[in-house]
């Protein structure tokens, strides 16, 4: 008789603690609803389960991505649709102002308008912005992260919307200069002067007096020879050889200084055949529709400002529908990869009870 050890007893104690460690088991999936809990569960599983879960947070942030681009474009297209407004009145004051009916006063009027409207054409631009990122000056260009992997993007640029990038931008004039069709001193010269006038105020041409090898703005000044330094020489290349600075546009002289000391008898500094100035004519920047020919020619320009506008909201419009369709595609991704990765890691109620 053996009594040192109870067999049944063991055996017992052995099957109970199986069943406490199952009853356990079965207790933890379903209070967390997970047939997987730990690695041990199911240690490929979980792996796969992971995996698919990083898919499935990346799908469903994409489709935030999305709905925040076509957010910003809709920003944009809201604010150029106001720009357009703007264009259509900008356009119809120079059909009226093309009429001939109207007095030079009358015009005057209707030209205070249209300064402002282009005014607030560039303001538009300037100050339309999402998320502190100015969307119509020309300046934004980015890329709306799509997917839920590396490189998933679209690009958009928005181009500038500004009065000026639409040439309708406010009117600017500069005036006629006097016409110089060629040059040509000899020897010893007394210094002279040519000016440029411009009206107006800051005004943004730059091609007033020009030489066969570049722009320059200004007033152009010989120097003054009487002590013996000559306005400008020929080298042994026969190129022409002096030094420039160019001044501001408010009558300040441009000088044409030798570039070397000395006194050169017989030397030559002529403007010539290259360098011929045409005769001056007054140059308008902007919408000017004060006189009948003027309006006429604003509404040709304004027509373009708008063909501007409308391929840009076409574009904007465009973008925003592919996204619309981006986003359906992700939910639908992201609901079947949900499924699926469900039926590795969720427990089924009726097997774990």
């Amino acid at each position: 008789m053996i009594i040192n050890h109870n067999i049944a007893a063991l055996n017992t104690h052995r099957q109970m603690g199986n069943a406490q460690s199952a009853q356990m088991n079965s207790m933890e999936k379903l209070s967390s609803g997970l047939r997987i809990n730990s690695a041990k569960d199911d240690a490929a599983g979980l792996a796969i389960s992971e995996k698919m879960r990083g898919q499935i947070r990346g799908l469903e942030q994409a489709t935030t991505n999305a709905q925040d681009g076509i957010s910003l474009m809709q920003t944009a297209e809201g604010a150029l649709n106001e720009t357009h407004d703007i264009l259509q009145r900008m356009r119809e004051l120079a059909v009226q102002s093309s009429n001939d009916t109207n007095t030079d006063t009358d015009r005057k009027e209707l030209q205070k308008e249209v300064t402002q409207l282009a005014e607030e054409i560039t303001r538009i631009a300037e100050n339309t912005e999402f998320n502190t990122k100015n969307l119509l000056g020309g300046e934004f260009s980015g890329k709306f992260h799509i997917g839920a992997n590396a490189d998933q993007n679209i690009e958009l640029k928005i181009s500038d919307m500004s009065s000026d990038a639409l040439k309708v931008g406010t009117q600017y004039t500069v005036g006629e200069a006097g016409a110089i069709t060629g040059l040509e001193f000899k020897g010893k010269v007394e210094a002279a002067t040519y000016t440029a006038a411009t009206t107006g105020t800051d005004p943004n041409v730059e091609n007033v007096l020009q030489d066969s090898n570049g722009v320059t703005v200004g007033t152009w000044q010989a120097a003054d020879t009487d002590e013996g330094t000559e306005a400008g020489y020929f080298n042994a290349d026969g190129d022409l050889v002096y030094a420039a600075e160019v001044a501001e546009t408010n009558g300040e002289t441009v000088k044409i200084e030798a570039s070397e000391a000395g006194y050169y008898d017989g030397t030559e500094l002529k403007i010539a055949a290259d360098a011929v100035l045409t005769e001056g004519t007054k140059v308008t920047v902007g919408i000017d529709i004060s006189s009948q020919q003027d309006a006429d020619s604003a509404i040709t320009t304004i027509n373009t400002a708008i063909e501007s506008v409308s391929a840009e909201r076409s574009k904007l419009g465009a973008v925003q529908n592919r996204l619309d369709h981006t986003i359906n595609n992700l939910g639908t991704s992201a609901e079947n990869l949900t499924a699926a990765e469900s039926r590795i890691r969720d427990v089924d109620y009726a097997e774990a009870a």
